[in-house]
């Protein structure tokens, strides 16, 4: 029996909007850089593929995040100005850098009223609680947990684990919702958990068996 269910934040229930690259090139334009939507997008996703073989803390991190981004203009050969970055992190603690994906809000309703623990199981950095805020979705969890301050990431066990203590379930008793089959499917499986997989951010039909 499903008591908690648990879900991913970023491919899962919300995503960048337009585009991570968009962002970026709109705060650049703020600081004189020549930079398109396009260009950002390719160099993110460069230098995020490069960041993330490294292994350790990623996106927990606010420096890992500042080398990122200067590491993405270097490749579209722009300049990194003072403030750019800090401007850049804190845009996407806002609403409008963000789009929730169509049926979340019915699902997560869905669970709360089916009696049940509805939790975050996310790698993300300080910016997770007041972004759940601003975008209204902090008052459908109980409970949220961000490898930021577990100390480690997923599919890492530490972080499900300090997520079924919370909630005060048995691994057997949950089931953790996600994009990725490594952090998430195979990450919660691990630990004893049911897990499935979001395809093209369809919550609904993730959840409707559960």
């Amino acid at each position: 029996m499903i008591r908690a269910v648990f879900f991913d934040i970023g491919g899962t229930l919300i995503r960048p909007w337009p585009s991570v690259g968009a962002v970026y090139a709109r705060v650049g334009r703020e600081f004189g850089l020549p930079a398109t939507a396009a260009g950002m997008e390719a160099a993110f996703r460069a230098a995020w593929k490069a960041g993330k073989t490294n292994g350790g803390l990623t996106t927990s991190d606010a420096n890992w995040w500042r080398g990122l981004v200067a590491q993405a203009l270097e490749l579209q050969s722009l300049a990194n100005p003072p403030g750019y970055f800090d401007a850049l992190y804190a845009a996407f603690v806002t609403a409008e850098a963000w789009q929730i994906f169509p049926g979340v809000i019915e699902t997560l309703e869905l669970q709360r009223a089916r009696g049940r623990h509805v939790g975050v199981i996310s790698n993300w950095d300080d910016r997770l609680r007041p972004l759940l805020k601003n975008l209204g979705l902090d008052r459908y969890f109980d409970s949220v947990t961000i490898s930021c301050e577990v100390g480690a990431e997923k599919p890492d066990a530490r972080v499900f684990q300090a997520a079924l203590r919370v909630a005060g379930v048995t691994a057997a008793e949950a089931l953790h919702v996600g994009d990725s089959e490594v952090d998430d499917v195979l990450g919660a499986q691990a630990v004893g958990m049911t897990a499935r997989l979001v395809v093209g951010g369809d919550v609904r039909q993730a959840t409707s068996c559960g």
